[in-house]
């Protein structure tokens, strides 16, 4: 346990957040972020759309229900640092194996608890998610040279992650029952539960890596693609734009999550942007501009299509329009395509630990395959 060694949380303003370490003592840099999520820790620090980000948590209290080896959804851990407010003494629930402390430091994972998750997350939505470092143990310099190493760190804006985070070889998850479909997924960052959700619908998915060419995608002859969630900027995925324009100019039916949605409205021509503070959590509704209904979803962006609610345009693939968007503030949430078999939506159908009101959407992709046939 590192509970009684001092840390400290350092942002790129100069505002410190005093604590103790968490997790494994030492450094750590990235951009600092909130995620609401009130539980399903396990399946956030394992999320790759996470990866070279400090996530504060806004539940207070966390680590209650210790960490199993079955709600991972990825090899590893991938945040680069974890915040959080009041952290269990003792695991409880009869999946644990080990605590979630445990899990940090095994993994290597520098984190900082003991601090005021409210204020600093306070302190993010005014100021915005920025450069931040936690410092601990020998790590902790003078508050001048911690300020110095996070103000020359990396910024997340242009930087190319997906790279990072993807396969490096295609493998495949078998359909449960008799094969309906099969799908090459392009992993930018891909959740083990994705798979496993169409896997219940008869789909075979090709998970293949982001350097994939159309000619390797083709080879697996898939019914449809997928464009998974993944981290990092999406202006620098030229290649997966590209490649997302040649499944268009197809006619392959396609569905993209998160990341996937970005890509489909660069591919359609729209611009992204860097939201203030993002989108992370578990609790944030969404309006479907056809029927007026109201999902509550899981998300974890800090980047966003360009657009307006309900907003129809042209592409080069015929007429599109902005089928979703976020009811709290009218960020876009989701494109169709109207005269080509192509969808996607910035939020995670997938959910782990849920909700799971945007489940359906993987209905819709298994009839836009049939459809296509």
């Amino acid at each position: 346990m590192t509970a009684h060694v001092p840390a400290a949380l350092v942002l790129e303003d100069g505002r410190i957040f005093r604590g103790q370490a968490y997790g494994d003592v030492g450094s750590c840099l990235g951009e600092v972020v909130f995620s609401t999520g009130m539980t399903g820790y396990q399946e956030t620090l394992t999320d790759p759309s996470y990866h070279r980000q400090i996530v504060v948590a806004t539940a207070p209290q966390i680590g209650n229900t210790g960490w199993n080896d079955e709600d991972d959804e990825s090899q590893r851990i991938w945040v680069a640092g974890y915040a959080v407010r009041d952290p269990a003494r003792m695991p409880s629930n009869w999946r644990s194996r080990r605590s979630l402390d445990e899990e940090l430091s095994r993994q290597g994972v520098v984190g900082i608890s003991g601090l005021d998750t409210r204020t600093l997350t306070r302190h993010l939505r005014e100021r915005g998610a920025m450069r931040a470092g936690v410092f601990s143990g020998p790590e902790l310099g003078s508050d001048e040279e911690m300020v110095a190493r996070v103000v020359s760190s990396s910024e997340m804006l242009g930087a190319d992650l997906a790279g990072d985070v993807t396969t490096g070889s295609g493998y495949v998850v078998p359909a449960e029952g008799q094969r309906r479909f099969r799908v090459a997924a392009l992993d930018l960052g891909i959740k083990s539960n994705t798979p496993r959700m169409l896997a219940q619908r008869g789909i075979e998915t090709h998970v293949l890596p982001l350097s994939s060419t159309m000619e390797e995608l083709l080879a697996v002859a898939p019914d449809g693609v997928f464009l998974s969630n993944g981290p990092g900027d999406p202006a620098t995925a030229e290649h997966a734009v590209e490649l997302t324009r040649q499944v268009l100019s197809r006619g392959l039916p396609l569905f993209g999550i998160c990341f996937g949605n970005q890509l489909l409205g660069r591919a359609l021509g729209r611009d992204t942007y860097k939201l203030r503070y993002g989108h992370r959590g578990i609790n944030i509704p969404v309006i479907d501009a056809a029927t007026g209904k109201v999902a509550i979803t899981a998300q974890n962006h800090g980047f966003a299509v360009a657009g307006e609610p309900g907003e129809h345009f042209d592409t080069d693939f015929g007429r599109a329009m902005v089928s979703h968007h976020c009811a709290n503030d009218g960020a876009v949430e989701g494109l169709r395509l109207l005269d080509a078999p192509a969808f996607s939506v910035q939020y995670h159908p997938e959910a782990a630990a849920g909700p799971h009101d945007a489940a359906p959407l993987f209905d819709s992709f298994a009839d836009l395959m049939s459809e296509a046939r």
